[in-house]
């Protein structure tokens, strides 16, 4: 009986002290190294990938993170009102997620998911018909396309249906993507120097300046941060 107490003791000890130094190896020293590192070599990342406005100094969001640019709600409480975006900005590309809070409709979240309908949802014969049934896929794309091309139609450029792209009026897996193509950020040239009081050039270069290529030459397409882009508008509109 003495053997088989101290036995048990000595497992237990074993086992608690595997425990501890477990607990100081994966749970303290693993995380402060990871962390450390990723400080040291990658600061910006590590952090968010956050992005500053140089004139305030102040962060206004991430490189990673797409954001809206609303006109204000005349009801902020009005959870019904449908968001209307600020057309003196380039737009981002929809953002359907996952809907909004329902449980307390006051307060948004930030809600990552795409609308999991398939590519042919409301199509016939494999076709998007402009009288698709409401609430399917192909009705949300013609009602984007639609809007895409009232928006962004000036007094001297018409923006044509066929020259809306797929990014402007579809959402990402996430719903969260922060860019939009150079084909949809150079579709809103003609409006944002509309809007500003600047000329199309101007802002077309500031769409060039910001346009960033394939990574390693390669790998995805090329492609425009919204925000980026934003942010050297209104230090554009200011000089």
């Amino acid at each position: 009986m003495n053997n088989s107490v101290r036995n048990t003791a000595r497992l237990l000890g074993a086992g608690l002290r595997a425990l501890l130094v477990l607990t100081v190896l994966c749970g303290i020293v693993y995380p402060l190294a990871v962390t450390g590192i990723a400080q040291a070599l990658f600061e910006d990342k590590a952090d968010g990938s956050e992005i500053k406005d140089r004139s305030s100094g102040q962060v206004v969001g991430s490189s990673l993170i797409g954001q809206t640019y609303n006109l204000p709600k005349h009801d902020p409480d009005d959870a019904e009102e449908a968001a209307k975006p600020d057309l003196k900005w380039f737009q981002p590309r929809p953002s359907n997620g996952l809907g909004s809070n329902s449980v307390n409709t006051r307060y948004t979240l930030l809600l990552s998911g795409a609308t999991n309908r398939s590519a042919d949802n409301g199509a016939v014969h494999g076709r998007c018909a402009e009288d698709a049934e409401e609430g399917t896929l192909c009705a949300q794309v013609i009602a984007a396309r639609d809007a895409v091309v009232a928006d962004n139609s000036t007094t001297g450029h018409r923006v044509e249906p066929e020259d809306v792209p797929a990014d402007a009026v579809t959402s990402s897996g996430s719903g969260l993507d922060p860019h939009i193509s150079p084909a949809y950020a150079e579709l809103q040239v003609h409006r944002v120097a509309e809007r500003n009081k600047l000329d199309v050039e101007r802002v077309e270069k500031l769409v060039a300046d910001h346009t960033t290529g394939r990574t390693l030459g390669f790998m995805g397409e090329p492609r425009v941060d919204v925000l980026e882009l934003n942010l050297a508008l209104k230090a554009l509109t200011r000089s």
